[in-house]
């Protein structure tokens, strides 16, 4: 056991410090680390990618309150945009990770694997959406909602890659857009995690120390050692060249897809 936390810790370090130095959804690291980590482990190949989506969406829900509250703290966060989207990001959470839970581990990963093309190719251009018009009505935030939620539960991810640049699009200045997606960040966590349980409690074949798809040493680990490293990445991206270190992580990322593609083929 104590070799197994301590990849964990290890998994949680590396998420804590790239979370810190270059501003990424946490799980973007996570759930490839996971799923690397579980096959070595000799966990199902049927349950390695809901394993891997359920425990990084639950990791978030304490790692993202660190993060919202810092916001708050220097008034980046639109609360009245929460308020607007929230509903509708709970709504597709959850839904999104039912429909997960009867998705096939290769389906997932395929999945994971064009977000994390696109997330890359994202990166390395640098494109920003132009801000060209103004938040939608409540339909319409209900639906963002629903699309931002949904998605993310796939990847589980806290919602970042794609809440910020809706908002951006909405005309909120970028710093506030952050700020915002931090907050929305935890109901996302919330929603999936409750999903990636509920729907996983039965499931045949798990781990010893899961409740449904959360295997809880790869929690401990994340939570205990990303919270730790996190302020780290923030005091060395003041030191280093950020921007050039994104499009080093967007090869990377690039790197680890085309692995994850190679074995969907393999």
């Amino acid at each position: 056991m104590f070799w197994i936390l301590a990849t964990y810790i290890a998994v949680g370090a590396v998420a804590g410090i790239l979370a810190g130095l270059l501003g990424i959804g946490g799980g973007l690291v996570i759930v490839p680390m996971l799923v690397f980590a579980f096959t070595r482990q000799g966990i199902s190949p049927q349950l390695i990618m809901h394993l891997a989506l359920g425990t990084s969406m639950a990791s978030i829900v304490f790692t993202s309150v660190s993060s919202f509250l810092a916001h708050h703290r220097r008034g980046a966060v639109h609360w009245d945009v929460v308020k607007r989207i929230v509903i509708g990001i709970l709504v597709g959470t959850f839904l999104g990770s039912c429909l997960a839970a009867r998705l096939s581990t290769g389906f997932l990963k395929g999945f994971f694997v064009l977000f994390l093309y696109y997330v890359a190719v994202q990166m390395l251009l640098d494109k920003k959406p132009k801000p060209s018009r103004s938040l939608p009505g409540n339909i319409g935030m209900f639906a963002a909602g629903n699309l931002i939620g949904a998605v993310s539960s796939l990847v589980g991810i806290g919602g970042g890659t794609l809440s910020v640049p809706f908002m951006v699009w909405c005309n909120i200045p970028v710093h506030h857009a952050i700020g915002t997606s931090a907050a929305i960040g935890f109901p996302i966590a919330i929603a999936g995690t409750i999903g990636y349980l509920v729907n996983g409690i039965q499931a045949a074949h798990l781990p010893a120390y899961s409740i449904g798809f959360l295997y809880l040493p790869a929690l401990i680990g994340i939570v205990i050692a990303s919270v730790l490293t996190a302020p780290l990445g923030v005091r060395i991206a003041h030191a280093l060249p950020v921007q050039q270190l994104k499009k080093v992580f967007a090869v990377i990322l690039l790197v680890v897809a085309t692995r994850m593609a190679t074995g969907l083929v393999a």
